[in-house]
């Protein structure tokens, strides 16, 4: 029953210990990264833009964020980098044929495959996921695969 004098509690019973950091899931980072805007934290859609961080945004909300020049809004870590429409390039993404995220209507029955990815590169065919590095050109805005880059060296755009 409990307070009878009959047990007597150990240390680690009554000394609670640190608490363990909790770790970020790195796959959970890798989709937040690649498949939402940096500063609406919606799901990205084109146009698409990034700056030189390589952070990937909505056009509309880079545009809405420049506009609003309010005093009480703070800046967002996230684009308080950007100052003007000039500081970002318009990507040109090529589609993956094999994803199937948005075509189909989502009854809450269906399994979301985060791994596979809605744009690919064009000369490779990697998966733009999170797992391979991707580079945009700055002048033009197409992206490629680091590796695709490597194994074409050229300094000029393949199209």
């Amino acid at each position: 029953m409990g307070c009878d004098g009959g047990t007597i509690p150990k240390r680690h019973e009554l000394v609670k210990g640190p608490r363990k950091v909790e770790k970020v899931d790195k796959n959970a980072e890798l989709v937040a990264r690649w498949f939402y805007c940096a500063l609406s934290q919606e799901k990205l859609r084109r146009p698409i833009v990034a700056c030189e961080l390589g952070r990937l945004y909505n056009k509309d909300a880079i545009i809405e964020f420049l506009l609003d020049k309010s005093a009480d809004k703070t800046p967002m870590e996230a684009a308080s980098h950007i100052k003007s429409i000039k500081n970002v390039t318009e990507l040109n993404l090529v589609d993956n044929p094999a994803w199937s995220g948005d075509k189909e209507s989502i009854k809450g029955d269906k399994y979301d495959d985060i791994q596979s990815a809605r744009f690919i590169c064009p000369v490779v065919g990697l998966e733009m996921n999170g797992r391979h590095r991707f580079c945009f050109l700055r002048n033009c805005g197409c992206v490629f695969s680091e590796r695709a880059l490597k194994e074409i060296k050229s300094e000029v755009c393949h199209k």
